[in-house]
């Protein structure tokens, strides 16, 4: 007897996450969580930040997801999301995020300050072009 699934897809702009089959997938758009079922109809939706879950037999499966793109056509379900994370167990999950968070905040903290130095380092050559000092 043939297993009805979808091939489902994920994308990061840096790499691809995760291809796996599944027999049902949830999300959660703008509008409100739904679920895709292999023969559900085709659409293209955005995500919000969330939890995608997908399963395939008995076993369940999460990805942590900020917003993103999802298209279902035929049995192929691709999601472009900026971040993604997969998951087998929520607690797991959840400290991966938190980690993940952390890495980004630490390198939002480095590249602001590498900005504030090209800002000052900008205006100190303004005001020298002004004084006529070049350098």
């Amino acid at each position: 007897m043939k297993h009805d699934c979808m091939q489902l897809t994920i994308t990061a702009p840096d790499r691809s996450v995760l291809e796996v089959k599944a027999d049902f997938i949830q999300a959660e758009a703008p509008n409100g969580h739904f679920g895709l079922l292999p023969n559900h109809i085709d659409f293209v939706t955005t995500l919000v930040p969330g939890i995608l879950t997908y399963r395939y037999g008995e076993r369940e499966y999460f990805v942590a997801v900020d917003e993103g793109i999802l298209v279902k056509s035929g049995p192929e379900v691709g999601l472009a999301a900026l971040n993604a994370l997969p998951g087998v167990d929520l607690g797991d999950l959840q400290q991966a995020v938190r980690e993940r968070f952390r890495v980004l905040d630490e390198q939002e903290v480095l590249t602001q300050k590498a900005l504030d130095r090209l800002e000052a380092d900008f205006v100190r050559r303004f005001i020298e072009i002004r004084k006529g000092r070049l350098p």
